[in-house]
Formats: structure tokens, sequence, C-alpha cells
């Protein structure tokens, strides 16, 4: 009976209560913000609680697209709901998706702060004065306008003893779709909270892609820290 309330307490909590959350696939208990909510809605289909707010008992899996597949193979919502539930085999693409939705969105508002910067001349500008925070290349730019300016600003980053954040979540049209301009192939991003924020975010992404986490802390409650853990794939 004490395992199952402690059980209990590991599935639910208040958002921001600092409680662990046991993953439904590892059984490995970690900080919310390392694993994925999903709920099941009135049809009984599992759904994706990406902001943890939507309403009824939680499953929680780790933030790691063959974890989330790993719970569909293993009924592992049917087990932690002790209910008959709906899963779609498409629930990691799906997941993907909504990630990569939030991470444009995101990209969105630190454009309309005034935080992204686009076009290669102002790019190496920005560089030079110091006041980039990250890069962002399209998936499918070519390698030569980017291998230029990663070089420089990885030189930049390591001496001020900084990793040099550089990401590629996005196909060209993507960026592009999210910033409002045509044919964006690099774009950086300079100091500010919508960046903070769609950094966090796309260091999720990143990990939820490549599956990094897996070999991370788990029981303590300790997660990546910073955005130079942004996930191998999406980092150039």
């Amino acid at each position: 009976m004490g395992g199952s309330r402690r059980r209990e307490r590991f599935d639910e909590g208040a958002e921001g209560d600092g409680s662990l959350r046991l993953c439904a696939a590892t059984r490995l208990a970690r900080a919310p913000e390392e694993l994925i909510r999903f709920v099941a809605g009135p049809d009984g289909a599992i759904v994706p609680d990406l902001a943890r707010k939507l309403p009824g008992r939680g499953v929680w899996v780790t933030a790691e697209r063959q974890l989330v597949e790993q719970a569909i193979r293993t009924r592992a919502f049917a087990r932690s709901l002790k209910r008959q539930v709906q899963v779609s085999q498409d629930l990691g693409g799906l997941v993907d998706r909504l990630l990569r939705d939030r991470v444009g969105a995101l990209l969105s508002l630190a454009n309309k702060a005034g935080l992204v910067v686009i076009g290669f001349a102002k790019i190496d500008a920005a560089l030079e004065a110091g006041t980039v925070a990250a890069l962002l290349h399209g998936s499918d730019a070519s390698r030569d306008g980017c291998d230029k300016l990663d070089r420089k600003f990885r030189a930049i980053s390591a001496a001020a003893g900084r990793t040099a954040a550089i990401l590629t979540p996005f196909t060209v049209d993507e960026m592009s779709l999210a910033i409002g301009r045509p044919n964006v192939v690099h774009a950086a991003l300079i100091p500010g909270g919508a960046t903070d924020r769609f950094l966090s975010e796309a260091e999720r992404l990143g990990r939820y892609r490549s599956g990094s986490g897996t070999s991370g802390p788990g029981a303590d409650g300790h997660g990546p820290s910073g955005h130079a853990a942004v996930s191998p794939n999406d980092l150039v």
C-alpha cells in the first residue's frame, strides 16, 4: 500500500511542485521537465499534454521517441491508467510534430520580439559584435554557408568559455514559415527571454529525436542543464 501511495506521488502532483514523476516505459523517476505527459480524452484516446495542463490522470513517459513507442508496444498507457484506452501507432510521430510546432511558434515570437537576425551579412556582423546566443540553419541548407558561420561562432564562443548553440531543427521552408520571410536559410538569435524559451523547447525536441536523455540522470531528479545540452541531431 505504501508503494501504491509512492507511485501516486510520482505520477501526479501540482505543476511546478518539484515532485518527481515515474516514467511508464522505464519505471524510473524523473523531473517533469524530462518527460511528456499524456492523458486519455473523453473518447479514451491517448493525447499528448505538452503543456502539462490538461485535466485528468496523467501518464508520464521520458521525452524520447523510442520510449514513447516502447510505451505503445508494452501497453503502458492502459496499465498506468488501469482502463482500456485507444493509442495511435503514430503517437510518437504526433509528439514530434507537436514539439516542432511549439518550437516554430517560439521562434516566431522571438522574431516578433526583435531577437532574430536573418541574412548572411547581418548574422556575420552580429557574430563580430558578440551578440549571438544561437545559430540556426535549415536542415537542408548547403554546408558551405553553414560552415563559415559555424567556425566563427565556435571560435567566439570558445574564447568566451561558452558552448556554441548551433541548431538545425527545421527545413528552410519551415524556418521561413516561422519567421514569416521567404527563403530563410540561416538565422541568429540574440539574448532575451523569448530566445531562452525557444532554446529550452528546442533542446526538448532535440532530446526527443535523439534519445540523448536515456543515459542521463533519472531518479535524483537532476536533468540536463543549460542550452549546451541541445541534441547532437539538432546541433551542427
